[in-house]
Order: C-alpha cells, then structure tokens, then sequence
C-alpha cells in the first residue's frame, strides 16, 4: 500500500468516525481536527498576538483557501462555523455539519442574511466563538478577495470583538503554496486527492490582536481585512499540530 493510498484509507476513516466526535465537546472537535491534519500531512503553526481580555464570544475571521481551512482553525481555536447554506446536502457530509451546528448562509438569498447575522449574534451574546470567512468564496493563496461587512454586524450588535486570521500555506522550502487551495469547478473529491499527493505543507496561522466591534460594521471589517492581509509577513511561529 502506498503512502497516499494510506494516507486516504486514515482519512476515510476519519470521515466515517466524525459524526460520532461532532457530538462531543469543542475541545474533541480540536484533537479531532488536528488529527485529521496530520493524516493530510499538513502541519499547523501559529503565530498569538491575542490581547488579553474577559472570557467571551468572539467572532474569528480569515480569508479563505480550502476546506482545509476549516480543520486549521478548528485546530487553533475549537469554534463553529458559517457555511455554505448547501453543504447541508453533502451527504454524510451534510449530516456531519448538522450535528456540529454549522450556521448555514445562503449567499444567493440576500433576505435570509439578516436572519443569519442573528442566530450569529445571539451565539456571540452566549460567549461562543463563531468562525466565518467574509470573502463569501476560495482564493488561490496569492489574491485575495475584500472582507464582506454584512457579518460583522453580528459583533456590533453582541459588542463582541472581532479575531482577524490570517492562514498561508507554505511547502517544505518556505514558500507560497497554492496545492491546497479549492477553487473553481474542481470537485471535493479532487481537492482531497491532490492534497493527500502533497508533502510538507505548513499552514502557517496568524492570530491577530482582536479587533474591539465600535459602532460600525463597515469599519470593523476594514480593520480586519488589514490585519489579515499581514499575514505575508508572518514569522517565528509555534507549531500547534
């Protein structure tokens, strides 16, 4: 059996047994998703530069590249997540989002949005942390897309700060790698096959200081966007997975 092959039958595996995990605590979600990392043979670290504050909701924000950013960020902090509104008719996929209480957008439906932002809001106002990718699609890793403001209403109107990250994927020379990214009309199944083909890859995470909601969405999501872009220059990092 060949190294990927292998690599393919662990992640099979771990795709059947998530249901289970989804159920358990945030911090299963965390071990869980990190070793699903290492199983793709993507090594996590992070750069913290977190100000200290009271326990509380916070809305994390980062650009996105892959699905695989998902696992990133579930390794860094446990959290749930806004996503695509019909990735709940992935199959056991779909299932699996369901019991980790994915918050579904549907960015086509322009008049559901409101109702999403709340259900964001109130898990905020509950102390949760909510992760969301406001570019509403992938990027390749070498363009970027501007953050949307419409989620980050939810921050204001919870008057919960905003935690900016940035996330690069790197090869084994240090440099910009776009093999994990998922765009275009490339199917999951693709995406995943490449990615196990992939050696040495670091996803490199930068944890911004957190961004206090003001009054204004707008402005919130200019702050954040600035700080994620500065995830190029990110350094000394500590690995986590």
């Amino acid at each position: 059996m060949g190294a990927t092959t292998a690599r393919a039958a662990v992640i099979g595996l771990a795709v059947l047994t998530a249901p289970i995990l989804a159920t358990r605590s945030l911090t299963m979600r965390q071990r869980y998703a990190r070793t699903v990392l290492r199983c793709l043979g993507v090594r996590a670290q992070v750069q913290d530069e977190r100000l200290q504050r009271e326990p509380g909701g916070v809305l994390m924000v980062a650009g996105h590249v892959s699905w695989i950013d998902v696992l990133v960020l579930s390794a860094v902090a446990p959290s749930s997540f806004v996503a695509r509104a019909d990735m709940l008719d992935w199959g056991l996929l779909g299932r699996l989002a369901r019991r980790m209480r994915i918050i579904p957008i549907d960015r086509a439906n322009l008049r559901a949005l409101p109702d999403t932002v709340g259900v964001v809001r109130d898990r905020l106002a509950a102390g949760q942390i909510v992760a969301a990718f406001p570019e509403a699609t992938t990027w390749c890793g070498r363009a970027y897309g501007r953050l949307r403001p419409a989620m980050f209403q939810a921050a204001v109107d919870a008057q919960c700060p905003a935690q900016p990250v940035g996330i690069r994927y790197e090869d084994e020379r240090g440099e910009l790698c776009t093999g994990p990214c998922f765009v275009g009309a490339e199917t999951m199944g693709a995406s995943i096959l490449r990615s196990l083909r992939q050696r040495g890859i670091v996803a490199r995470v930068r944890l911004a200081p957190l961004e206090e909601p003001g009054l204004c969405r707008r402005d919130l999501a200019r702050r954040c966007e600035e700080a994620v872009r500065e995830t190029r220059q990110v350094t000394s990092l500590a690995a986590v997975a």
